[in-house]
């Protein structure tokens, strides 16, 4: 399966060669050894298949990052939010409930900046479907945020999504590095007989998907356009980022903490620590204007 997410070609230098396969020798990019070591699993699980942003060889100039989309107020563009996105959904990795109904899927992968180095705490916040096709627009059924951990890497659980009119099956995802640009997208299954009417699919954000027992697991790497290999850590404590304001990074904020910020108040809605770029406007998911 062509695999139109990453850039370039497979790397011809910097590999090493391993083994036959078929009678021919494969070849693994400094960038599998990389991740071979960075994800702690053996190096086989990295190869074949569709190749992923993990596999691209970053010698040659940095990575083409994930599609950017405007993160504007137009509910149908491609790749934007569409008309069902809800702010400060609950901070969880599981979207399944009691009862849930539906085909079980894990979506894995890294995020990397576009120097292809795994990005610590990055947002992702999901939205989807149920399995009938409908959203949640009353509580936060099939909705939820979490942060990639220390190896640039998240992990969801939740169901393969149904359809509705108009549109083949999809999920939700919106990213934000510390103190970078929202990227807002849509991630797709292959193999869909929608994919061919569907006037928002985009091929370059196909998940690698196969079937495990009764249930089905799903990878995809996300490219920001974030250079370098870590997210800025925190200030010192209590040292005011905005004049006038009460909002710090390096704080430690509870549920229902009040700040100020740019002249606006607001009120904590998860426990977590400040950083540059989680400053309330912009994280929905952890604050709210009050």
């Amino acid at each position: 399966m062509d695999d139109e997410r990453t850039a370039g070609a497979d790397s011809t230098e910097n590999s090493i060669e391993t083994g036959h396969e078929g009678g021919q020798r494969r070849r693994i990019s400094r960038k599998n050894v990389l991740k071979a070591a960075v994800a702690a699993v053996p190096l086989p699980l990295l190869l074949g298949g569709a190749a992923l942003a993990r596999d691209t060889k970053p010698a040659d100039g940095p990575l083409a990052p994930t599609p950017y989309c405007d993160d504007g107020d137009d509910p149908t563009p491609p790749q934007m939010e569409g008309p069902y996105f809800k702010p400060n959904s609950p901070l969880r990795d599981s979207l399944i409930q009691p009862g849930t109904q539906g085909t079980r899927l894990t979506v894995s992968g890294f995020v990397f900046g576009l120097t292809c180095q795994p990005l610590a705490n990055v947002l992702l916040d999901w939205w989807q479907a149920d399995v009938n096709g409908a959203y949640d627009n009353v509580g936060f059924r099939f909705r939820g945020h979490q942060f990639t951990d220390q190896r640039g890497a998240f992990k969801l659980t939740t169901i393969v999504p149904g359809l509705y009119p108009g549109r083949t099956r999809h999920l939700h995802v919106k990213l934000q590095a510390p103190n970078q640009p929202i990227l807002t997208t849509q991630l797709y299954f292959p193999g869909e007989p929608r994919n061919n009417t569907d006037p928002l699919f985009n091929p370059a954000l196909l998940m690698n998907v196969r079937q495990n027992g009764s249930a089905k697991e799903a990878s995809f790497d996300f490219v920001l356009r974030v250079r370098g290999s870590s997210t800025p850590g925190p200030t010192p404590t209590g040292k005011p980022t905005t004049p006038g304001g009460t909002w710090a990074t390096g704080t430690d904020y509870r549920t229902g903490d009040q700040v100020t910020y740019d002249g606006a108040a607001y009120t904590c809605l998860q426990p977590h620590t400040a950083r540059d770029g989680w400053e309330p406007p912009a994280v929905p998911a952890l604050w709210r204007r009050a």
